[in-house]
């Protein structure tokens, strides 16, 4: 077991560690994290999402749907209830509350699911991986990218007047630009790829083998170009280890597992479902965090830290989820 955590988990951690010695080193900057970021939001994810989407059968999507009603209310509820909490209680601004809800409900399952549920579950591994990433790239994904836009235009709005605390409050004057941010949001490669690709399983349609393999390459490279980027701006700043950074990292990599554990022994749910949901989302917080954070700088210490920490603890994490649903 120990192996298997090592084997998927410790390429993660050296990769981000290589990217911090690089800046350390100064062999990169912060401007190169941003051309790098640039190129895995733009490029590389996005191809990445539509070929791993792709080559998915709608069969394969349909079968266990008591899979993907636990990962859909274990990621959009936990999100929900994050972003919620964030924004009205602690009164933190949209984007600050966006990207947090994200990093504590998205597994980094299209990143490193295949390495880590591949040697859990084998074969079996395509049906939560491609579920969770449907999951992950359909909903929170592109509704942080449009709050994260909004964010800004809510801070001018407050600025110009007081009383225009968001822009769900604000007069209907203010819906042109609700439109024009949702229309910059519609047009990301990171939003409109793995949707294009969903469209094409629900029709039914095969796209060949070859185009897949061939769009593939650079997807291959996302994950861990996204790693180092985000140990280039971990090295630009410094590791936070904060009440924000630790309750994140518990909500992650601790309590989001725990309660998809328990709701669904609740329900009398067993094996394989159990310990595919399960674990799954308890791989650790997404890089994609980082990256976001980077591009409409928000929390960039905050977030690199928190993926960093929770990509650490997983190592322990994970190894108690397995032996618990094993």
């Amino acid at each position: 077991m120990l192996n298997t955590i090592l084997g998927a988990l410790l390429p993660m951690v050296v990769t981000f560690l290589l990217g911090f010695v690089a800046a350390w080193h100064h062999d990169f900057v912060t401007k190169d994290a941003a051309i790098l970021n640039r190129m895995v939001l733009v490029y590389a994810v996005p191809l990445a999402l539509f070929a791993g989407t792709v080559s998915t059968p709608r069969a394969e999507l349909s079968q266990d749907i008591p899979l993907v009603i636990a990962l859909c209310i274990a990621i959009i509820g936990l999100y929900a209830a994050i972003f919620l909490l964030s924004r009205f209680a602690f009164r933190a601004r949209v984007g600050i509350s966006a990207l947090a809800a994200l990093t504590g409900s998205a597994p980094a399952v299209p990143f490193v699911g295949p390495a880590v549920l591949g040697d859990l579950f084998g074969r079996l591994s395509a049906i939560p991986i491609a579920i969770g990433g449907l999951v992950i790239n359909l909903t929170v994904v592109p509704v942080t990218i449009l709050l994260l836009t909004l964010d800004k235009p809510g801070e001018d709005l407050q600025a110009k007047n007081p009383t225009a605390h968001d822009v769900g409050h604000s007069a209907p004057s203010h819906l042109p630009i609700l439109a024009a941010k949702l229309g910059e949001t519609v047009k990301e490669p990171l939003v409109w790829a793995p949707v294009l690709a969903f469209v094409v399983v629900l029709t039914g349609a095969r796209v060949p083998q070859l185009i897949v393999h061939s769009l593939s390459m650079l997807g291959y490279a996302s994950g861990g170009v996204a790693l180092f980027a985000s140990g280039i701006v971990l090295a630009s700043g410094k590791i936070k280890v904060n009440s924000f950074v630790v309750i994140f990292v518990v909500l992650k990599n601790i309590v989001q597992p725990a309660l998809v554990l328990g709701g669904l022994r609740w329900f009398g749910h067993s094996n394989p479902i159990l310990k595919e949901a399960v674990l799954t989302v308890a791989i650790p917080a997404m890089p994609i965090v980082t990256m976001l954070a980077l591009q409409y700088h928000v929390a960039q210490d905050e977030a690199a830290s928190t993926v960093f920490l929770s990509v650490i603890a997983s190592v322990l994490t994970m190894g108690i989820f397995i032996a618990l649903t094993s």
